[in-house]
């Protein structure tokens, strides 16, 4: 059992490990290989959050592109199973993914990032646009691949938003390097960017190489920061109607948060009864980082479709419909052996403590024999004196 932060969010890790050696990461010296979790018991798990009322499902791990490759099965099974199992109203998020292992399988994906329960978001971390620094960071792509899987997620997927990453002024980066990682970020306009400046993680190789100058550094920090607030990339959505689902309370307490296919941010009037609810919305303007709408009422039919969350700060419960069979079987087999087990003491016990208290009858029979004819000596012998 678990007590989920917001009762209608599932956040589900799907693999531990990593199958990669970044010169920069410490992944894999803390979580080691690839370890993927079994597809039943995601999916189980899947169910029974679904049955207490959560609607979005959040995919997580190191890697989620790389999930299956240790047991035979792949990210695109595993997504196919989940949307199996979701009702209308109940939406899937997938977590990061790094470009080699996507390009296995782009198009299953597209068509899974189409499914109407399935939001059309990824993060795919580029780190780099510089092929120079990406192999000084052994990150198993080139900055093609990266645009390939970019560009075909774009094309065949609609409304699909791509989020990634950057790292300012890793070891070795040159002017040209720099100015080449800012122009992809300048071709593609990505709604959400990740910008960080190059630490050196003890132990890592990339601690051990010739640093950019600390200074310079942070002032290409600030220019990819100036970049990506120079553009706006939620302008052709004023006027577009939208089905969002609600799931959170705004960081201002005066609105919903909630998104539509796209995950955009939209931020919906904070009235009784819309949390956990679809509906559709207009946009009537937007800023950066999220949009306002106004919603459309004939749009919100009845009530909340599915069950009802559980209260915040209730654990979820594990029912014998999440336990896969076989672990129930083996914990009754454990519960009537440690039963037997217990029981063979018990008997033993009785038995041991029997014996002793028989033994104990006969010490103190033998010891009052004793006694007795200790007196019966001592009474003969005083006897014995007074008639002699």
């Amino acid at each position: 059992p678990k007590i989920r932060k917001n009762p209608l969010i599932e956040i589900i890790s799907i693999n531990t490990g990593c199958l990669n050696q970044c010169t920069y990461c410490k992944t894999k010296h803390a979580r080691g290989d690839l370890n993927s979790y079994p597809p039943s018991e995601i999916v189980q798990r899947a169910q029974l959050a679904i049955r207490q009322g959560v609607k979005e499902i959040w995919l997580t791990s190191e890697d989620t592109g790389t999930y299956g490759r240790d047991i035979g099965y792949s990210l695109p099974k595993l997504m196919n199973d989940l949307v199996a199992v979701c009702p209308s109203g109940v939406m899937i998020k997938v977590g990061m993914s790094n470009p080699p292992y996507f390009l296995e399988h782009m198009e299953e994906m597209a068509r899974i990032l189409n499914h109407p329960n399935v939001y059309s978001v990824l993060h795919v971390p580029v780190q780099a646009g510089s092929d120079s620094v990406l192999e000084r960071m052994k990150r198993k792509y080139n900055v093609a691949e990266f645009k390939q899987v970019v560009d075909y997620l774009l094309s065949n997927v609609e409304g699909m938003s791509i989020h990634t990453d950057i790292i300012c002024g890793f070891p070795g980066e040159t002017k040209d390097d720099w100015q080449q990682t800012l122009n992809l970020v300048s071709e593609y306009k990505f709604p959400a960017l990740h910008i960080s400046q190059f630490y050196p993680r003890p132990g890592t190789a990339a601690a051990k190489m010739k640093r950019v100058n600390t200074k310079e550094v942070k002032r290409r920090s600030r220019e990819m920061t100036n970049l990506f607030s120079s553009y706006e990339t939620h302008k052709g959505k004023i006027g577009k109607v939208y089905r969002v689902l609600v799931t959170e309370v705004a960081k201002d307490k005066k609105h919903f948060v909630a998104h539509n296919k796209s995950y955009d941010q939209i931020l919906v009037p904070m009235e009784e009864g819309l949390m956990g609810r679809t509906f559709d919305v207009r946009i009537t303007n937007v800023g950066k980082f999220h949009l306002n709408c106004e919603i459309i009422r004939n749009s919100l039919g009845g009530g909340p479709a599915g069950p009802a969350p559980l209260p915040k700060g209730v654990p979820s419960s594990i029912d014998e419909d999440w336990k896969p069979a076989e672990i129930i079987a083996q914990k009754k087999k454990k519960k009537n052996n440690l039963e037997d087990v217990n029981k063979a003491a018990t008997e033993a016990a009785e038995r041991s403590r029997g014996a002793r208290q028989q033994l104990l009858q006969d010490h103190i029979g033998l010891a009052r024999v004793l006694v007795v004819a200790l007196i019966v000596a001592i009474v003969a012998a005083l006897y014995i004196r007074i008639v002699a």
